[in-house]
């Protein structure tokens, strides 16, 4: 037997309000504004583009995240709000407040329609003799959004930029996310004349074209002075450039690479696949002065020179999380990165070191360290080349740290078979509980999967050596 769930008396409100669009729209200011979140989510939904509007324009709360409710860009929709926004902007006579401050157009990962409570975006009724207070708002309407610049203007960004292009001047514009994958440079510079770039939080640059990109955004990046993550992602030199180009691109580098210095909000950096020469990565690390929380460098070369600046950068001392995933660690490599561990030792809470290529010795070399980070949590060293012996020591050492929750560590040297292959069994057999705290130890099998070794509620497992 099906069970009959009837409408309740705000969704017949709302549908009857959209059958009579015209009446609902010449009636709007004496609408309950309980009914407007409704009202537009139907309205945006079922594309009913002048009562999107006109709702739009008689928004009675200070917020309206309307990016929540685009699924795909869609041109028509994205035009019809910015219509809306026009005729905010040109009301002169207001019969009540209607305080719109901000529209967001980010896409919003929770579904902020459903759980709409109105907080302190409520806006009760106002006399009109409020209508000049209005009127100052109108003007500091701000509208947000991200931007993802991929290759090529799409059209929904196209509608987007040339209407902000015209209203600069009287809305406040403001990209939190910026996206760049393989763009050309000057469409982003003219981007960043249409947005602030001191509005951006997160920036992401994906470029092979180094030397005409970077020219174009290094000032720009200096005045991206709210950045918190900043991603750089495959910037490379191409060695086989011509000797006097590649001496404008390592000029063009140093430029961008310098403007770090002023980045004061900047807490995650994140560098994948890139390659600078020493003399500019020196640059970077020296311009890193305000402290990070979190490092990642990966699938990168770095040389001596390059770890031995990164141990003495002066934005790691506090650093929380650290990844070295794809480094290779020489001998002479980890003798730095044991330095920079003990700079960060009461701070570190994630290490991750996937694929240094470290055997016995630097590992042995990093212990010392490793046993000092007492706020370590979580620990990867997933495909390096450890003995049973030099593993067994790291696993102890990491039994002692009292917070560690999580550790990966690769499969012993001994326990591949001729074919190697992983003999997961043998491994797992090596383990045994070693202290009372809750953890996780895992190994990658032969095919790069993850073999959960010992985990349980009440005890950590750990690896112990075997009694005599």
């Amino acid at each position: 037997m099906s069970v009959y769930n009837p409408p309740t008396l705000q969704e017949l409100a709302v549908q009857s309000l959209l059958r009579n669009e015209a009446s609902t729209i010449s009636a709007l200011e004496y609408l309950p504004i309980n009914l407007f979140p409704p009202l537009f989510k139907e309205a945006f939904t079922g594309r009913h583009m002048e009562l999107l509007k006109a709702v739009l324009a008689a928004w009675p709360f200070s917020y309206l995240p309307v990016g929540a409710l685009i699924k795909t860009p869609d041109v028509e929709l994205l035009q019809a709000v910015l219509d809306g926004v026009d005729i905010l902007q040109t009301q002169k006579v207001r019969p009540r407040c209607w305080r719109l401050r901000v529209l967001d157009l980010r896409n919003m990962n929770q579904d902020f329609w459903d759980l709409w409570a109105g907080r302190d975006w409520y806006c009760s009724t106002e006399t009109e003799s409020n209508a000049q207070k209005c009127n100052e708002l109108r003007q500091d309407l701000k509208l947000v959004t991200d931007l993802s610049l991929r290759f090529h203007l799409k059209e929904h960004q196209i509608c987007l930029l040339q209407w902000a292009q015209k209203r600069k001047d009287c809305v406040r514009l403001c990209c939190v996310k910026m996206t760049i994958c393989d763009f050309p440079g000057e469409i982003v510079k003219e981007v960043l004349d249409i947005f602030p770039p001191d509005n951006i939080e997160e920036l992401e640059i994906y470029t092979n074209q180094v030397l005409p990109f970077l020219g174009h955004i290094a000032l720009q990046l200096g005045h991206m002075t709210r950045l918190r993550k900043c991603r750089l992602t495959h910037i490379f030199l191409n060695s086989n450039t011509v000797v006097n180009n590649l001496a404008d691109t390592e000029m063009c580098a140093a430029q961008f690479l310098s403007q770090f210095c002023k980045l004061n909000s900047l807490k995650h950096l994140s560098m994948d696949g890139i390659s600078f020469s020493s003399d500019n990565m020196k640059l970077l690390f020296r311009c890193l002065k305000t402290p990070l929380e979190s490092l990642t460098i990966s699938l990168c070369h770095l040389c001596q020179a390059d770890l031995k600046h990164l141990s003495q950068c002066q934005g790691l001392c506090h650093l929380n999380h650290l990844n070295l995933t794809g480094v290779v660690l020489a001998r002479v490599g980890v003798t730095h990165l044991r330095v920079l561990l003990q700079n960060t030792a009461e701070t570190l809470k994630t290490l991750e070191l996937v694929n240094c290529r470290m055997e016995d010795y630097e590992l042995s070399a990093l212990l010392p360290a490793l046993s000092q980070c007492s706020q370590l949590t979580t620990v990867n060293f997933y495909d390096n080349d450890f003995s049973t012996a030099v593993l067994k020591k790291l696993v102890q050492s990491m039994a002692n740290l009292r917070k560690m929750t999580a550790e990966f560590y690769p499969a012993p040297l001994e326990c591949y078979d001729p074919l190697g292959s992983v003999l997961v069994e043998e491994f797992a057999e090596i383990y045994e509980t070693e202290h009372s705290s809750l953890a996780l130890i895992c190994v990658e099998d032969d095919f790069g999967k993850t073999q959960k070794i010992a985990s349980q509620d009440a005890d950590r497992k750990c690896w112990a050596p075997p009694e005599h």
